[in-house]
């Protein structure tokens, strides 16, 4: 099993996670920490203006001694359950960090000059160095393979053991420090400062040391804290109005009041949603750069995806053989193996598979053959094999009718015909030739991946646009597009036709996302509100996204939507239940507090509390003990279906909205029950 995925199935509530954040817990308790975080710092001030008054009124006797020290208590542990959520989350994110440190060791590394090699300290190099690096060594910073091709074992960063190619020159020279070469060698140029690389980004942002509020953060915690105004204004003018009516009502009372009225529950939650929306891609091994990126990815409305590796399996694949008149399926199949043996191309190797599999012909060895191969070249167009008297050759259609004219002979008008439907549908024909005569027909088509289509639909659900981006002509794009259930698609596209789509959409009001790889998909990924880079792809393609597959599996950007709707569901699920409480809350206190001066207010004690001390207490604990029951839904996130909008919003209007006021009933009566037993109130 890969490190990534014991990562995914780390308990919530790791040993050593917990130990971790019980202790920064009572760190945050520092008031320019608090403050932060509105409502959790106006509980704090209350607590700490209860212990003061407690303190007073203990050393002179005064006060309900019991009742004060459990009010005083019960508000500090909420104050402390808010700061543990905070550094549960956390502590996720620091855990993994740890693992890429470690990743992070210094490396001897060996600098190209023109005298030769100069071995120096991986901290040593600098923007623009070249570097060697032989099979067994550590590659000692970020850069750009500019020689050789090798093996790389990225284990360290992604978690996969499988290791994958760094070659120069193409979209896959990008390679990251930390990282092994297994074979052969490479020559890199460093592309960071010490300090400044991929995994000093990654380890900066796991542990959310960076992290900053996000738009919708900033205008929630701009309700909460006016909400939070508001009821200090409403419980400090109820004092008077209480001495008035003749029921005088003490400080912890009215902090009481206060604590249970305010959005403590999600104010206690609210920075762990967000930091362990951010560790939720992480342990999908996808590192973004900030906050704002995984929200966006949860209200895109377009979603634009390359077709050749993410749509379909990436190499075209032989489907089937259709013979010339007089030509058994059998005969063609034989030809088209023979022909295809040497070729080490996945479309060739597909042929082969395809002959074994359906005619039972296995393949032949060709030093048992004595054949002569006739390689592929740019200038015939096609391949072949001599052998035992047979000269075969495959290749494009236009190549193979010069190549029977040279024969004298031409090509069927049945195979010209069979060509022509092949093309119709999506496919790429390639025609086998044997002995000057025309045998028919290997039919090439890209394999769209198992379940892209329910897929697609999921995301239609969700009401996002599909949009399949290809270089292919139209009409093979139309036909993959249909095959796929993509929404619409981008033929021949170049870069610029990439970025005017993204526009187009933004000017009418959409979020987009992309994924992409290559120098030339860079100024696309930059105008994409969701821009998801490959970490195998080039350098420039990683600094102009907002997010990087540490996997290079562009099929994850869907994955990457669902967490980013998961982290506003969850943000949103969680206010409704926070404000939703409090209605509990409110029938909890306001009858224990002036039911004596006003009797008809004892109908509003629905729940019976038993007196109104134990009211106030359960309240108190409850509010406190309601952010600890829903830290684990915080930290996993609530769980997400491809739904509208709309439905969305009524499954959790029902679920959270009418449980924030069922649960806090009952549990509010449950801990008066309890405490009411074990005589604390």
């Amino acid at each position: 099993m890969s490190e990534s995925n014991h990562r995914n199935q780390r308990s919530i509530f790791d040993a050593h996670i917990v130990r971790r954040a019980s202790v920064d817990a009572l760190r945050k308790l520092k008031p320019t920490a608090m403050m932060r975080n509105p409502v959790m710092f106006v509980v704090e001030a209350g607590s700490a203006l209860t212990t003061v008054l407690f303190v007073r009124d203990a050393l002179v006797h005064r006060g309900n001694f019991s009742f004060d020290l459990q009010i005083t208590l019960w508000l500090w542990f909420t104050v402390l359950f808010a700061n543990f959520a905070e550094a549960m989350a956390e502590g996720r994110g620091k855990a993994q960090a740890d693992a890429l440190r470690r990743a992070k060791a210094e490396t001897t590394a060996y600098r190209v000059t023109r005298s030769g090699l100069e071995e120096v300290a991986s901290s040593a190099l600098r923007l623009g160095d070249l570097v060697r690096v032989e099979a067994s060594q550590m590659i000692p910073g970020d850069g750009e393979v500019v020689e050789g091709v090798a093996s790389v074992d990225e284990s360290a960063i992604t978690g996969e053991s499988a290791p994958v190619i760094r070659e120069a020159g193409g979209d896959r020279s990008a390679v990251t420090g930390g990282t092994r070469v297994l074979s052969d060698f490479l020559t890199v140029r460093i592309t960071s400062n010490p300090g400044e690389t991929f995994l000093d980004r990654m380890i900066a942002l796991v542990e959310g040391a960076k992290r900053q509020k996000t738009p919708n953060e900033i205008a929630l915690n701009i309700l909460l804290s006016g909400l939070t105004i508001i009821f200090l204004l409403a419980v400090v003018t109820l004092e008077p109005f209480a001495s008035y009516a003749g029921a005088p009502q003490t400080v912890f009372v009215l902090i009481s009041l206060l604590v249970c009225l305010i959005p403590t529950t999600i104010g206690g939650l609210l920075s762990a949603i967000g930091i362990a929306g951010m560790d939720r891609l992480v342990q999908h091994n996808v590192l973004a750069t900030s906050g704002r990126a995984v929200e966006a990815a949860g209200d895109v409305n377009t979603l634009l995806l390359d077709k050749t590796g993410t749509i379909t399996i990436g190499n075209r694949q032989a489907s089937e053989f259709v013979p010339a008149p007089g030509i058994t399926n059998e005969q063609l199949a034989d030809a088209a193996q023979l022909s295809s043996l040497p070729d080490e191309t996945p479309e060739g190797r597909s042929v082969v598979v395809l002959a074994k599999t359906r005619y039972g012909l296995r393949g032949r060895e060709l030093a048992q053959l004595h054949a002569e191969f006739v390689p592929f070249s740019a200038s015939t167009r096609m391949s072949g094999i001599d052998v035992e008297g047979r000269s075969i050759r495959k290749g494009a259609v236009d190549a193979m009718s010069r190549y029977l004219e040279q024969c004298g002979s031409s090509m069927p008008v049945q195979v010209r015909a069979s060509v022509e439907e092949i093309a119709r549908s999506g496919g790429t024909p390639l025609v086998v030739v044997e002995n000057g005569r025309a045998l028919g027909v290997i039919h090439l088509k890209d394999v769209v991946k198992g379940g892209m289509r329910e897929r697609f639909t999921q995301l239609r659900a969700m009401g996002i646009r599909t949009i399949m981006i290809t270089g292919d002509n139209p009409l093979t794009a139309a036909a993959i597009a249909r095959e796929a259930g993509v929404d619409d698609f981008l033929a021949e596209a170049k870069p610029k036709d990439k970025m005017d789509l993204i526009r187009r959409e933004q000017a009418e009001g959409k979020l987009v996302a992309m994924t992409g790889d290559g120098t030339n998909d860079a100024p696309a990924l930059a105008q994409a509100d969701v821009g998801v880079a490959m970490n195998s792809g080039t350098q420039a393609a990683k600094e102009a996204g907002n997010m990087v597959d540490l996997d290079s599996d562009p099929t994850k950007l869907i994955e990457i939507v669902g967490i980013g709707k998961q982290l506003l569901m969850t943000r949103g699920a969680l206010t409704t239940f926070s404000i939703a409480n409090d209605v509990a809350k409110y029938f909890a206190i306001i009858p224990a507090m002036f039911a004596g001066a006003f009797p008809v207010l004892n109908t509003l004690n629905i729940m019976r509390l038993h007196s109104p001390e134990s009211a106030i207490l359960s309240a108190v604990i409850f509010n406190a003990l309601i952010i600890i029951g829903l830290i684990p839904l915080a930290l996993r996130g609530v769980g997400y279906r491809a739904l509208s909008a709309a439905a969305l919003l009524q499954r959790n209007l029902l679920i959270y909205g009418l449980g924030g006021l069922i649960v806090p009933f009952l549990g509010i009566k449950l801990v008066d029950i309890v405490i009411t037993a074990i005589h604390l109130a």
